[in-house]
């Protein structure tokens, strides 16, 4: 009995110690992650409104490190969200309008079912409910700053569906709406002259603005015809452009009350399909001119009652003074614009740059232009594009960068400064043709004298013509650049990214090759350009001889006389044969020793010709020179080679010095650098080859 109790007694106790047994997959990693069937179904929508929640509510599928664990079934799930955002999408209010989208769209389809198309119609356009996403847009975006810093995808897809063609996954109002918000977004852009940097590339033209010291980077597609593919998702890229069109309405709005201007600026309609584009816009200021216009009088209206009473208070004087400074500084500014930009001698403003002391030192990130720089690059200047150019991007690089006047041929559009080639204001000419010709001087005096307009196509005397190519790089270097390097016909210098910047050991196209090359190269490349050349020249050599052999064997066989067959013929034959038979002792007087170490030299010299890719027996003087020439240069790449070995001799002894895991990092390093060596070798290769094809 005791024994009994004892025993019960401790299997008690080990219960009590163990605690409850948990069941699987109620804690650690499985209860951290849901699947997205258990998702949808806690939710109560189905897949495509779950993925348009998901869009909107900036809701991702998560990765878990180990997904056997994570799965409550034998078989793994491929889509996990956490459980805690699923939570919290349960108390969105979208979910109440998808449910009501929803139970309208069976009462549509019942009524459709009955055939009664009228209240199928009416339903729709007095119970269909537009989502609003304001609220959404204010949880994901605290502040403003949060918002500039994701308009990087927002406006790349805007601009992106802003050139699609209509379809039916693609109406035409989400292309005009994304149209409208983009056009808004450059004129701010060109209001504030914030552009920064852009650079064409084959997928597009890459744009970069600087708002409120946030950097901008985004995308537009070249004015190509763009072909809608089936095998693009354009439902849920539709639903990114819906929640994209939102933030940047929101952003938009922000940016022009910020700088005083109303939003949204008129539109006109008809410039619009006239292809006005930019031009479709007016753009109207918040009455702050007429605020400080009243603000003014009422100051002065104040001054004189106080000078009537002779109390003269300070306060007002200063505000009176602080109005007079500002007129006069913006009249200055007037005159400035007026007179023109000052030279580059007068210019003492100038942005430093950090310039590195030594080779090996490293490169200081450079100070950024300042605003004023940016508007007032293009300032002075009138441009005309002509037709074959791009209009829409270098008309908005154009004004972003201080160009009030910018005309085109009247077949790209409207809203043009001008659309005659020939208006003598044009101080430059943006064209992508061969080089024109120019204007003679008699058709000039005979222009000048009487109304006669020259013939388009030609050059006109005092205007600067050059390639859209000029107009990146000038704003890439905030500089204007060298006209006659962009002339048309002319080879364009490289156009590099600006957001790739100079690095040791990398390849520059901007530097000479002089500075870029190790020591040995130019020699190395001059022995190889050496060989080639004399191996070409050796090759035409033996195919003319060899051309002109098969000619002469061709010439004799058709010239040769056809022996007779009598027997006169044959006897001298026989004649022949017994004087060209000199006895056995001719051929061992003639020495056989001589006749073996010539064979023996020559099929030497056969063997290293045809090292060469050559043929010796075809030109064998020309063969010698060049295994001469070869001789020579394999001395100085000996040298090269056995400085190169001592150099890594000399890193081996270094790195026997150091523990493994320093040396395997060395070896890394090492090697990444010699990758690196290698493409910037085979860089300066090809470039050698065209400025030796130039020469």
């Amino acid at each position: 009995m005791f024994v009994g109790f004892v025993a019960a007694e401790r299997t008690i106790c080990v219960a009590a110690s163990m605690g409850k047994i948990k069941k699987k997959g109620t804690a650690g990693a499985a209860k951290s992650y849901i699947t997205r069937t258990q998702a949808v179904r806690k939710l109560q929508v189905s897949l495509p409104d779950f993925r348009r929640l998901c869009i909107f509510k900036g809701i991702y599928p998560r990765e878990p490190r180990n997904k056997k664990k994570v799965s409550k079934s034998s078989t793994p799930s491929t889509t996990f969200y956490y459980t805690k955002d699923i939570q919290y999408l349960l108390h969105e209010p979208l979910l109440a309008k998808f449910r009501d989208h929803k139970a309208l769209s069976k009462k549509i389809a019942k009524s459709l079912g009955r055939g009664e198309v009228g209240d199928a119609a009416r339903l729709e356009k007095n119970s269909a409910k537009k989502l609003s996403l304001d609220h959404i847009i204010k949880e994901r975006y605290p502040s403003f700053v949060d918002a500039i810093r994701d308009l990087d995808d927002a406006l790349t897809l805007l601009f992106l569906f802003a050139n699609l063609p209509s379809t039916s996954t693609v109406p035409p109002k989400m292309i005009s709406l994304c149209q409208r918000l983009c056009l808004e977004f450059e004129h701010y852009l060109i209001t504030t002259h914030t552009l920064r940097h852009s650079f064409i590339a084959i997928k597009g033209i890459y744009y970069q603005a600087t708002i409120q010291g946030q950097d901008i980077l985004w995308l537009v597609p070249h004015k190509f015809v763009q072909r809608v593919t089936g095998d693009v998702d354009f439902r849920i890229m539709g639903t990114f452009v819906e929640f994209y069109t939102t933030l940047l309405g929101f952003v938009n709005f922000r940016l022009y009350t910020s700088i005083g201007l109303v939003y949204p600026p008129k539109f006109n309609a008809k410039s619009d399909e006239q292809g006005g584009e930019l031009s479709a816009f007016m753009l109207e200021g918040r009455d702050i001119e007429g605020a400080k216009e009243i603000e003014g009088a009422a100051i002065l209206e104040a001054r004189d009652q106080v000078n009537g009473s002779h109390e003269v208070s300070e306060d007002v004087q200063k505000q009176i003074e602080a109005i007079e400074e500002d007129e006069d500084l913006a009249d200055e500014g007037e005159k400035d614009q007026l007179e023109g930009p000052e030279t580059d001698e007068e210019r003492n403003d100038a942005i430093d740059t950090f310039q590195p002391t030594t080779s090996d030192a490293d490169i200081l990130p450079q100070p950024q232009p300042s605003t004023t720089e940016a508007a007032s690059l293009f300032a002075p200047f009138t441009f005309f594009l002509s037709r074959e150019t791009p209009r829409q991007p270098l008309e908005f690089i154009l004004r972003a960068f201080g160009c009030k006047r910018v005309g085109w041929d009247a077949i790209l559009g409207d809203g043009a400064f001008t659309h005659n080639e020939n208006d003598p204001s044009i101080t430059h000419q943006i064209v992508d043709r061969p080089p024109l010709a120019s204007l003679p001087e008699a058709q000039i005096a005979n222009s000048e004298s009487t109304t006669q307009v020259p013939r388009q196509g030609i050059r006109m005397p005092g205007r600067t013509y050059v390639q859209p190519q000029w107009v990146w790089d000038c704003i890439n270097e905030v500089r204007l650049l060298r006209p006659d390097l962009y002339a048309p016909g002319a080879t364009l210098p490289p156009h590099l990214s600006p957001w790739v910047k100079p690095t040791k050991g990398v390849y520059d196209p901007t530097i000479p090759l002089v500075e870029q090359e190790r020591e040995g190269e130019a020699e190395e490349a001059e022995l190889d350009n050496e060989d080639e050349v004399a191996i070409s020249e050796a090759v035409e050599n033996v195919d003319t001889t060899l051309v002109e052999d098969v000619n002469g064997e061709e010439a004799d066989a058709n010239g040769m006389d056809i022996a007779d067959s009598g027997p006169d013929s044959d006897l001298v034959s026989e004649v022949e044969s017994q004087d060209s038979f000199a006895g056995f002792d001719d051929v061992g007087a003639t020495g056989s020793g001589d006749e073996t170490e010539n064979a023996a030299n020559d099929h030497q010299r056969e063997l290293e010709a045809e090292a060469a890719g050559l043929s010796f027996k075809a030109n064998g003087a020309q063969v010698k020179s060049i295994l001469k020439k070869n001789e020579s240069g394999d001395d100085a790449r000996k040298k090269a080679a056995r400085r190169r070995k001592e150099e890594e001799e000399e890193v081996e002894r270094r790195k026997m010095m150091m523990g493994r895991k320093k040396r395997k990092l060395v070896d890394k390093m090492l090697y990444s650098n010699k990758q690196k060596d290698a493409e910037a070798e085979t860089l300066r290769k090809k470039r050698r080859k065209i400025e030796r094809g130039r020469a």
